[in-house]
């Protein structure tokens, strides 16, 4: 099986490519268009700055090829974002695989601390936790890692939520996308279970 991980210029990619390979998985990390659209799956991973990253995407015309993918794709963490039409950081219009707004979080209390960062439970929608979906085989309550400054509002296409100061979308699927705001990567053992699922579908 070839796993293609989208390069591009944001952080966080290289642990992603560790958790695969202690799965087993070698995958290769691409900007090539025929790389891309031949690989059996693809994860569009990274945390960055949405203005920046969108701008080396469309450089490289990555913003529409990703439009273009027909295999299962994951986003994770700004790779989330970027699927979405627009995002408030930066006023960035983004690819629009969600047609969904990202927003910045906005503190209500003191103790509300901009980036969200550290453990928090999601609350998954049944369907996907059967065989073959993205969370097979969790409980209805994992505890999972997030680390972000902004949020997609809950929407039709939210599969799994999370709550910080507000509900929002911990996990979106449309199609062949499947996106989770967290990072399965620095999960633990959810996070292992999450990828492999990913693999299987």
């Amino acid at each position: 099986m070839k796993i293609a991980i989208v390069k591009y210029n944001a952080g966080n990619i290289y642990s992603v490519v560790n958790a695969l390979n202690r799965l087993g998985v070698n995958p290769i990390i691409t900007d090539n268009a025929e790389e891309l659209m031949s690989a059996d799956k693809v994860l569009f991973p990274g945390q960055g700055e949405a203005g920046t990253t969108m701008q080396y995407l469309k450089e490289h015309q990555l913003d529409m090829l990703i439009k273009e993918l027909r295999q299962p794709v994951l986003g994770i963490c700004v790779g989330q974002q970027l699927l979405c039409s627009h995002s408030e950081e930066g006023n960035t219009d983004c690819i629009g695989i969600f047609p969904v707004e990202v927003k910045r979080f906005q503190p209500q209390r003191h103790e509300d601390k901009v980036p969200a960062m550290g453990w928090n439970d999601l609350s998954i929608k049944p369907s996907e936790s059967e065989k073959g979906q993205l969370f097979h085989g969790l409980e209805a309550h994992p505890y999972v890692y997030f680390v972000h400054s902004y949020y997609v509002p809950v929407c039709e296409w939210t599969i799994a939520t999370a709550d910080y100061i507000l509900p929002y979308s911990a996990a979106l699927r449309k199609d062949n996308f499947w996106t989770t705001q967290f990072h399965p990567e620095k999960s633990g053992s959810v996070g292992e279970t999450i990828l492999k699922n990913f693999l299987a579908i």
